[in-house]
Formats: C-alpha cells, sequence, structure tokens
C-alpha cells in the first residue's frame, strides 16, 4: 500500500517498505530455522516493543496485544476491544494484519486471564501440529503459555526470541535516522528543562517539563528520572513517586530524559546542574574521571568484541581507580525497547555488531557526589560513531 494512504491519526509511521523489510528477515530466519509461526505478546512500550517492531503499533499501559506472525501469512492481532470483534482492521493503520480480535481483558480482573489466549488459539489453530515460536517469554503472560501449550499439546514448541533479537537490533538507514532524531529531541527536553530550574520547584516539576517538551517535538513515551539533592549528600534519582523534594539554593539536580522520539525509538540522556551557585572542583575533577571511564568503554565496542569483556575491563578500571565498581546496568542497547540488548555485561553472550544504536552512562557515588554521564552512540565498522547527543559534556550552571 502506499504510505500517503496511513491514517492521520498515526504519528510519524514506520514506512511500509521498513515493516516489509522486517517481516522478509524474519521469515528468512522463520524459514532456516524451522519455525512456522510466532507468538509474541506485550503490554507496554517502555520494554514492550516486540510488537511494535511487527506492527508498528505500540502495546501501552498495562493492556496485553498479542501478535501471531505466520511464516507464510499475514498476521493476526489480539487487543483490547469489545467482546466478539473479529474484522480485518484498517490497512492505512494496521498494515501487515489480517485479523483483529478483541476481547475485554484485564490483567488487574483474574478471571479474564483466558480471554486473550482464547482468541490467540483460533489464530493459531492451523499450527496444531507445527512449530510455533515464543517471543519474548519475559514478557508473555503466564497464563497465554500454559494455555497454548496445552491447547495445542500436539505442536512443538521453542524460544525464537533469541532469533528475532539477533534481527532487531540491527538498526536499517531509516531506523538510525529515527534514533537521531530522538536525541536531538532530548538535547532540547534537557535545556529546557535546565532553564527553567530554579529554588522552589519540586523534582517533578523539572521532569513535567522534560517530558512537555518532548511529548511537542513527537516523543511517544518514556521515563523522566529527577532527584535533587544537597551538595556533597549524592542520592539517587527516581520515577515520579519519590520525585517531592524542594529544590533548594546550592543543590545538585540530576536528570534523566530516557524516552522514545518520533516513531518509537528510545535514546537516552543523563546530566547535572548545580543551582544558584558554581561547579565545585572536585565534581568538575570527577566529571572528567566520567568522561575517561566513557572512553575506555566506546575504544572497547568494536564489532566482534564481548560483551563480558568489557564489563570486566571497565570494573578493573573503576577498582584500580577506587571508585565502585558497577553492579547493574552502564551500557546497553536501545531501540523500541528502553533497553534491548546487548547487555554490556558478564552474563551477555553476545559481541557487538555494526548499526546497534548503544547507550553508555557511568553512574556512581564518589567524593560526596553523584557522578555521571549518559549518551548514544551508534556502532560504525571500527567502533561507534560520533556522540549522538549534542548537549554539552557538562556539569550546568543555573545561575
Amino acid at each position: 500500500m502506499a504510505d500517503q494512504g496511513l491514517s492521520e491519526r498515526l504519528q510519524t509511521p514506520i514506512s511500509t517498505v521498513e515493516l516489509e523489510r522486517r517481516w522478509s528477515a524474519i521469515r528468512a530466519a522463520m524459514k532456516r530455522e524451522g519455525v512456522d509461526v510466532l507468538l509474541m505478546q506485550n503490554n507496554n512500550d517502555h520494554m514492550g516493543g516486540y510488537v511494535k517492531y511487527f506492527t508498528d503499533m505500540p502495546a501501552t499501559n498495562g493492556y496485553p496485544q498479542t501478535v501471531v506472525f505466520p511464516v507464510d501469512d499475514e498476521m493476526t492481532v489480539v487487543t483490547q476491544g469489545p467482546f466478539g470483534g473479529d474484522a480485518r482492521p484498517p490497512a492505512n493503520v494496521w498494515r501487515g494484519v489480517k485479523r483483529l480480535l478483541t476481547t475485554p481483558s484485564y490483567e488487574s480482573a483474574h478471571y479474564t486471564q483466558t480471554y486473550d489466549p482464547e482468541l490467540a488459539a483460533k489464530a493459531l489453530a492451523p499450527y496444531a501440529h507445527a512449530t510455533i515460536g515464543f517471543v519474548g517469554i519475559y514478557q508473555m503472560s503466564f497464563a497465554m503459555g500454559d494455555f497454548i501449550m496445552k491447547r495445542f499439546s500436539g505442536a512443538r514448541f521453542v524460544d525464537a526470541s533469541e532469533m528475532v533479537d539477533r534481527i532487531k537490533v540491527i538498526k536499517s538507514a531509516e531506523e538510525l535516522e529515527l534514533i537521531r532524531r530522538a536525541a536531538l529531541m532530548q538535547d532540547g527536553a534537557m535545556k529546557a528543562a535546565f532553564d527553567a530550574v530554579m529554588p522552589g520547584m519540586r523534582d517533578t516539576e523539572v521532569a513535567a517539563i522534560a517530558q512537555h517538551y518532548s511529548q511537542i517535538h513527537g516523543s511517544e513515551n518514556g521515563i523522566y528520572l529527577c532527584a535533587s539533592m544537597p551538595l556533597g549528600q549524592p542520592a539517587k534519582f527516581g520515577q515520579r513517586h519519590v520525585q517531592n523534594r524542594t529544590i533548594r539554593k546550592g543543590d545538585q539536580v540530576a536528570l534523566l530524559v530516557e524516552d522514545s522520539g518520533p516513531g518509537g525509538m528510545y535514546t537516552e540522556l543523563g546530566r547535572s546542574c548545580v543551582v544558584g551557585v558554581k561547579v565545585p572542583q572536585q565534581m568538575q575533577d570527577e566529571l572528567e574521571f566520567c568522561k575517561e571511564a566513557r572512553k575506555l568503554t566506546l575504544d572497547l565496542l568494536k564489532p566482534g568484541t564481548p560483551c563480558k569483556e568489557i564489563w570486566e575491563a571497565f570494573n578493573a578500571f573503576m577498582r584500580k581507580n577506587g571508585r565502585p565498581e558497577e553492579a547493574r546496568l552502564y551500557c546497553h542497547g536501545q531501540g523500541y525497547d528502553l533497553v534491548e540488548r546487548p547487555l554490556i555485561r558478564g552474563d551477555e553472550p553476545w559481541t557487538i555488531a555494526k548499526d546497534m544504536n548503544i547507550v553508555v552512562h557511568p553512574t556512581y557515588d564518589h567524593g560526596g557526589y553523584l557522578n555521571w554521564l549518559c549518551d548514544n552512540y551508534i556502532i560504525g565498522g571500527n567502533g561507534p560513531g560520533d556522540r549522538l547527543h549534542r548537549f554539552p559534556e557538562v556539569v550546568v550552571e543555573a545561575l
């Protein structure tokens, strides 16, 4: 179909050519691995990117959205709606989907747990004795997996997540352009927030300025972590529920803008500002160390490098210099998920590959300050290209 016929209600739709590229790549992999049909289910657009990748329609707000993707036919989608909904959806919204099945199920009402699986089973009926690949088992409800495996006891079941992940994380030219747009949007959001910050504001008000800027510049969803703290008393930034503190003169304010840009691709930008004072020299010195730690990582982010080696080298550098080791996640992929593989960590079996979107954010407490930098990079043939964000690599003085 021609893209000019897409619904005007869609915000930054992915091109049909790009969707067809994805479908073709996945179906070729399915044929190689002997998988007849894929089943996936997501319920949010923070870390529920599979259904968005296949349909260009996000799962949102805890409502399950299920996709059945055959190797040789169009998709069926199970989604929120009236009982008994069963129709071919509008082609200018649901591309590549031949059947939209609806039910008013709610994860907070346990007795509706079979409603979505029963509809998914309708689409899977032709594959009762075929190979069914689950995609994103960690995201799929137990109710869905249990129901389908019992209903189709004659089928062969495989975990197809790895197969899909290896295709999904390598970004096309169109996806890379959307990633760059997300980074530039976040530059503006950070500037708007730090331009406005002043004593008497609450942390949540600073985060709201960043969110407002992002939304009017094409963002679809995301998180805005913020925390103010007296200098010398480092604190962890967090979600809205813990953003009630009132900012005072002399505080450090840390802000993370981790939202999707136009088209739904994620990047993230993290910086700090000081309010009404100059940046202490010790804080400035520690920022320079953050840059050194980040450079160590960037120098290792070359195609073919095992993620485990990068993790171990980073922590060895931190130990050697008397800083806390990373114990969670300081570097990872991004795309339709705000945390996407690969994880630069000891438990990730992958190596780095060209055209991955990687964020690097060394973050730690040391010397009485929360110290960090957070920016995205695209992996080229010889390693990361230029930093995608253009926001200055400084602690901002909000005077």
